[in-house]
């Protein structure tokens, strides 16, 4: 038996329920190694709860400061960096790139809007070239390289998820626009004043508070692999390598390499649920939350085998049914299981994160019986 630490309200019981069953029973024998779930509602921390162990030789216990490295979750929080850009009216989403960032507009990439950018459907989800996958610490080789890239589809005729490169891309434009990089500025603007236990590049100093990860056992199911899939995942420069993980948890690259605690997740994404609240400080406009919720593009991705309806830099759940029942929920998932997610109806907003990877790249069976079992208690 996996002791599990925390706090659950009785009427959430069977959120603890499930949330041990997940350490014993889970679906496709997904046991966990740790594992942390953190819900609020109208702005508070209502459940938190983790077990587990951090190390895999199982000899220090997953803690409430134990970091996790949760990879493309942090998308929903790099999308949010992107959003207090337009409150600030530093960016419209209906501002082309180019407009802010004139580089970006060779090879026909001229009109695409920040909207369009944040919702995938710029066709940059990969390099179309085979580049070594050490240009990734390289943060000016990168950009070079898909500034001069022709879109590998008509610019905002459809999506096509971007692993890595969307997190180049909006943090080279948030970087332009605000004058500092989005690490700093989440550590500046949130982290640091509401006590977040997130990073955009971690100091090697924290690095032996995050745990370790036991990688899926089989590759995820892209389906019918084509030209755009292979840059965007399977090319041998499509993602990070060549350097150690030190190097790789200190670089900045926010649509990838995340680390912070499940409750602090979920805090963050309270922004969306409380129209635009965090612990009483308005953060964004409901104008502004309005036009990050709304859908932007849907349909079949070129990239990942779903149907999805894309808000500015989130997964509606109108398609995916995967974070609870509201179809006007948002959210995002990353490698290996993690998620996050925003209910602007219920108030709601929660985070999963876990040692132990799995091949699903959407709808991780583990965090769904979490969210199904928090929204039969709300």
């Amino acid at each position: 038996m996996t002791d599990i630490s925390g706090v659950c309200p009785d009427r959430f019981a069977a959120v603890k329920d499930a949330f041990a069953a997940n350490f014993t029973d889970a679906p496709e024998g997904l046991n966990e190694q740790a594992a942390r779930f953190s819900v609020c509602i109208a702005g508070e921390t209502v459940i938190d709860l983790w077990g587990g162990w951090s190390d895999g030789a199982r000899t220090v216990p997953f803690g409430p400061d134990t970091l996790v490295p949760v990879f493309s979750t942090g998308k929903a929080i790099m999308a949010l960096m992107i959003a207090t850009c337009v409150e600030r009216g530093l960016l419209a989403y209906e501002d082309t790139v180019a407009s802010h960032w004139p580089a970006f507009g060779q090879a026909g990439k001229d009109r695409l809007t920040v909207g369009q950018l944040m919702s995938h459907q710029s066709g940059l989800p990969g390099f179309s070239e085979t580049v070594d996958p050490t240009i990734w610490f390289d943060r000016t080789a990168v950009l070079d390289q898909l500034c001069a890239q022709a879109p590998m589809w008509p610019p905002g005729t459809a999506s096509g998820y971007h692993p890595i490169t969307i997190g180049y891309l909006a943090g080279e434009l948030f970087r332009i626009v605000d004058g500092r990089s989005m690490g700093t500025a989440l550590r500046q603007d949130f982290a640091i004043p509401f006590d977040l236990d997130l990073w955009i590049g971690l100091p090697e100093a924290e690095h032996a508070r995050v745990a370790q990860l036991r990688k899926p056992s089989a590759a995820p199911d892209l389906g019918t692999i084509d030209a755009v899939k292979k840059a965007a995942f399977l090319d041998r420069g499509s993602a990070p390598g060549g350097r150690g993980s030190t190097d790789w948890r200190m670089a900045e690259i926010p649509s990838a390499n995340l680390h912070g605690t499940g409750v602090a997740i979920a805090r963050i994404l309270g922004v969306l649920a409380n129209d635009g609240v965090l612990d009483g400080k308005a953060i964004l406009s409901p104008d502004v939350v309005s036009q990050v919720l709304r859908e932007r593009i849907r349909g079949v991705d070129k990239v990942v085998p779903f149907d999805i309806s894309w808000a500015a830099g989130y997964m509606r759940n109108e398609t995916l049914n995967i974070f609870g029942t509201n179809a006007d929920a948002v959210g995002h998932c990353g490698w290996g299981g993690s998620c996050a997610m925003a209910d602007a109806e219920n108030r709601v907003s929660a985070a999963y994160v876990m040692t132990r990877q799995s091949p699903h790249l959407v709808g991780d069976p583990r965090a769904v019986r979490l969210m199904q079992a928090l929204y039969s208690a709300l």
